[in-house]
């Protein structure tokens, strides 16, 4: 970590004192906004430290947003939001945090957007823009923060706050219809992938992972991060417009980009679907998608040469080859990403049927209902313990992992995709079983912080966003407050982290996390939503984004 002596001279430099709400000022006199912009301190290490002013709870927590000329996009209802709720919030703490947190992603992290109404061509070298409809239209690379990269499914979790304000908000309608338009040319190119390089058309430099990987489908190293298989990043690109759409009912996303992109990703659930072992002749059918790293960590590459343990055939389930936390899966068939997946393709379906699509929205559906049917089927198991539950992994033979993991999506957050109501019997004792450390071998606790982790950062660091998912899926109040402020009392630094150490909650991973910050933002507006007293006080009204 740098020290602070290296920033603030250039913090004081971009402004003066703070104003209403904590809002930082520009300076009166005039600079240039690409001078302006160049005195702008880099946010990860701006992040490691607190700035002023101090909130006025017992925690004194720093105001972390960047000064308005630094930040990457704006929006006045955002900001609206943020003024409305925290002016009601009792526990000055808790609304500094979602002062910093809500916008965070706006703030930081929206690394190039295009209106597609500048009629600039965005022609470049290479046959594949010569494409009809290769980046038309609106275009936004949203990046997971310290990484200039874009994750497929932590864009589309950085945004979902946001969607609510979509239809009264053309400017952020157009950020969130560009960050579909370029998850679509994403897919189409590399379904496999989960991590995306800025687009070409905006002009922004690739980086490398640092990584030796050899891939199949080979993919182009200018154009993808990393390619690791998650079925959840293909099922959180069709959440993005199904969000989209819900809020702002537009169908401007749905072009003939969108429905390529669909395509391809209808075929990987078909070639993911397929058995180790051809059911005919029982013979090794080599899969389609082959990972393999030079590494000596076992959680970041595939077992079995790239291909990954057997899975049999008939399930209605679809293999995925990693984990939302980007550890490669156990057992290929992940449970919480089949039941996402599962959702969100009847959602696409409803839409589908709306814009006119009835063929293809069947064909969305059938998939869709066929991994319903083998997680209900296949992923739910008799524990000795806690009888019916769903399990984290399985393999259609009959083995099951029994675990969760802290990432989304995950067993925990079944109910927040809609898979099951809160108190469904075999949720229920799912639920039990992974908050306590008799059912979870990553249910970890210390005496600093409690909660769910996973395998990779480590068995001693706990991620505040399984807290936080802990409390939306909660109607115990005492259960909601004590996450709430388990978590409060581990952002020291007025942001969420990754991964919090049980013992010391000083001792964290990434300062600068949006895709947290983003949990933490859509935590608050659901207790303000449901549990309005928790918030504002006794006989307090709910307030709702509308």
């Amino acid at each position: 970590m740098r020290t602070a002596a290296v920033f603030l001279p250039i913090v004081a430099a971009c402004v003066s004192t703070t104003g209403a709400y904590g809002e930082q000022n520009v300076l009166d006199y005039d600079l240039e906004a690409d001078r302006y912009k160049s005195a702008c301190p880099d946010y990860l290490h701006y992040s490691m430290m607190p700035h002023r002013p101090l909130s006025n709870g017992p925690l004194s927590l720093p105001f972390q947003r960047p000064s308005p000329h630094c930040r990457t996009f704006s929006s006045p209802l955002v900001e609206k939001v943020i003024d409305d709720l925290t002016s009601r919030m009792k526990d000055q703490d808790l609304a500094r945090i979602f002062e910093n947190a809500f916008p965070n992603t706006l703030d930081t992290t929206v690394r190039w957007h295009d209106d597609g109404k500048t009629g600039k061509s965005r022609k470049h070298k290479g046959n594949d823009l010569e494409e009809e409809g290769h980046w038309d239209g609106a275009q936004s690379f949203i990046v997971t923060g310290d990484i200039n990269a874009e994750w497929l499914r932590d864009s589309t979790n950085q945004l979902t706050q946001y969607q609510a304000l979509a239809k009264k908000d053309k400017q952020l309608e157009s950020l969130i219809l560009g960050a579909i338009n370029t998850q679509a040319e994403f897919v189409i190119e590399s379904p496999y992938c989960n991590a995306f390089q800025p687009p070409p058309p905006s002009q922004v430099p690739p980086d490398s992972n640092g990584q030796d990987d050899s891939v199949h489908p080979a993919y182009e190293p200018t154009r993808v991060f990393e390619c690791k298989y998650e079925i959840d990043s293909l099922a959180n690109f069709l959440a993005l417009g199904n969000q989209f759409y819900k809020s702002t009912g537009s169908k401007e996303f749905l072009h003939s980009r969108w429905y390529l992109a669909l395509d391809t990703l209808l075929e990987v659930l078909e070639e993911q679907a397929k058995p180790t072992f051809d059911p005919e002749t029982g013979r090794f059918t080599r899969n389609e998608y082959l990972f393999k790293r030079r590494t000596t960590a076992g959680t970041e590459t595939l077992s079995l040469g790239g291909v990954g343990n057997p899975l049999n055939g008939g399930t209605g389930l679809i293999r995925s080859a990693f984990r939302p936390s980007d550890d490669a899966t156990i057992l290929g068939f992940f449970i919480p990403g089949n039941a996402l997946m599962s959702m969100e393709l009847k959602r696409t379906a409803a839409m589908l049927k709306a814009a006119g699509k009835s063929k293809l929205a069947e064909k969305v559906e059938t998939r869709g209902e066929s991994i319903e049917k083998g997680i209900w089927e296949h992923g739910v198991v008799m524990h000795k313990r806690y009888g019916e539950v769903f399990a984290f992994e399985v393999d259609g033979y009959g083995s099951s992992i029994i675990m969760d993991d802290a990432n989304l999506p995950s067993l925990l957050a079944l109910p927040l995709m809609g898979f099951v109501e809160r108190d469904n019997k075999v949720y229920q004792n799912t639920r039990k079983m992974i908050l306590e450390q008799a059912g979870n071998p990553y249910y970890l606790q210390g005496r600093a912080f409690a909660g769910i982790g996973g395998p990779h950062i480590g068995p001693q660091q706990v991620w505040p966003m399984s807290r936080l998912v802990q409390a939306m899926t909660s109607d115990d109040d005492e259960e909601i407050s004590d996450a709430l402020h388990d978590v409060r009392d581990s952002s020291r630094l007025g942001l969420i982290h990754e991964s919090i150490h049980v013992e010391r909650i000083t001792d964290y991973t990434r300062s600068w996390f949006a895709w947290a910050n983003s949990v933490f933002a859509q935590t608050i507006l659901d207790v303000a939503a449901r549990k309005p007293h928790l918030l504002f006080g006794k006989g307090a009204d709910p307030y709702k984004i509308e």
